[in-house]
């Protein structure tokens, strides 16, 4: 049997309970848990404002493990062969269909209706589908990526599921050479973005977010200018957003807050011309109000959304934390690691942002 941390229904305790070991058939593989990630998702799961969620489940969308068997041969999409013993993470999203519109056509596979996600649409009672368990279960078909060399779980999950989040926000802000970069929010997908608007070669980056220790961590990680969201209006922080951009506003602002007024905010700060990225409301958190004139068509402003990520920027994720990782030490923002009977205290930190990042580690007392 498998220990795992199980989300019951919103608002209920998690619950601990033991699972059956899955058979694994070809194809498949079974880890046993290193790490899992404790993220807004999982808070956002907690209060039940994601929809088709098929509690009770396994939180834990993003993790490590140890393969302890595979059902034969398994390989990475680079033909290398995964055998037990070897750390590896993998894409969480899984049975994308690959023959669909938006798979073939739109090219977006992230809104193939088929996909399935570990520790959010899989029910415990179809297995150890998600991080917050002694051993997880990947069905033959999940993508697999090896930690690369040098690359420690702690340095994998420090960027966990907000690397490759903020990767596809960034590729869609298409930020160049020179540009000021505003980032809304401080929390790992904010800090991320701001780390990856310095390497993608922004002169500026503020960060605007709280609490205090979130906003240290962005300095940290390399952010020019923290701006604190608590005890200052929304106008306030425009104008010093203005007063460092030379009066004019970000060249790009990327919104990764969650907070629905805060993309009105981000389209006021953000220069005539500019581009505002909105990847922070992946959950339905309410409306806001903006004008089309004012805001958007009068000032030029395109604004694209971004959400969730595929395979791809994983893989790249990877890439970039084998190659900086010595520079910016994602591990860094781990701020606790949690066991498998400490996931309700796990939730509420994160919520309360008393942590930077919270990890699981299944096998702590």
């Amino acid at each position: 049997m498998i220990r795992a941390a199980v989300m019951v229904a919103p608002g209920a305790p998690i619950e601990l309970r033991e699972l059956p070991e899955p058979r694994i058939e070809p194809g498949a593989v079974l880890l046993e848990t290193i790490l899992s990630e404790v993220c807004g998702t999982d808070v956002h799961l907690r209060h039940g404002r994601l929809a088709g969620v098929p509690y009770p489940i396994v939180p834990g969308h993003v993790s490590v493990g140890r393969v302890v068997e595979t059902g034969g041969e398994v390989t990475d999409v680079e033909g290398r062969a995964i055998r037990p013993g070897d750390e590896i993470t993998f894409l969480d999203v899984h049975e994308t269909c690959h023959a669909c519109w938006y798979c073939l056509v739109a090219k977006q596979s992230t809104r193939c209706p088929k996909r399935r996600v570990y520790g959010i649409t899989y029910s415990a009672a179809e297995g150890p589908l998600g991080g917050w368990a002694e051993r997880i279960w990947l069905k033959p078909g999940v993508h697999v990526v090896p930690l690369a060399e040098g690359v420690t779980p702690e340095r994998w999950m420090g960027a966990g599921c907000g690397l490759p989040t903020a990767l596809h926000a960034v590729d869609r802000a298409h930020i160049r050479l020179g540009d000021r970069v505003a980032v809304q929010g401080s929390g790992p997908v904010g800090l991320s973005t701001a780390i990856l608007a310095r390497l993608a070669g922004a002169v500026s980056v503020i960060v605007l977010g709280d609490p205090a220790g979130r906003l240290a961590a962005a300095r940290a990680f390399g952010a020019d200018a923290t701006i604190a969201v608590g005890g200052t209006t929304a106008d306030e922080r425009i104008e010093r957003v203005r007063e460092m951009t030379g009066g004019r506003g970000a060249d790009v602002t990327i919104e990764a807050t969650g907070v629905p007024d805060a993309v009105r905010e981000g389209m006021r700060m953000t220069r005539d011309g500019g581009r505002l990225v909105v990847v922070g409301q992946y959950t339905n958190a309410g409306d806001a109000t903006y004008n089309p004139h004012e805001d958007i068509n009068r000032r030029h402003l395109d604004v694209r959304g971004t959400w969730g990520f595929d395979y791809s920027h994983v893989h790249r994720a990877m890439e970039i934390v084998a190659r900086h990782g010595d520079l910016i030490r994602w591990e860094r923002a781990i701020t606790r690691a949690y066991g498998l009977g400490e996931m309700d205290r796990a939730l509420d930190d994160v919520e309360a942002g008393r942590v930077v990042k919270a990890v699981v580690r299944p096998g702590a007392v």
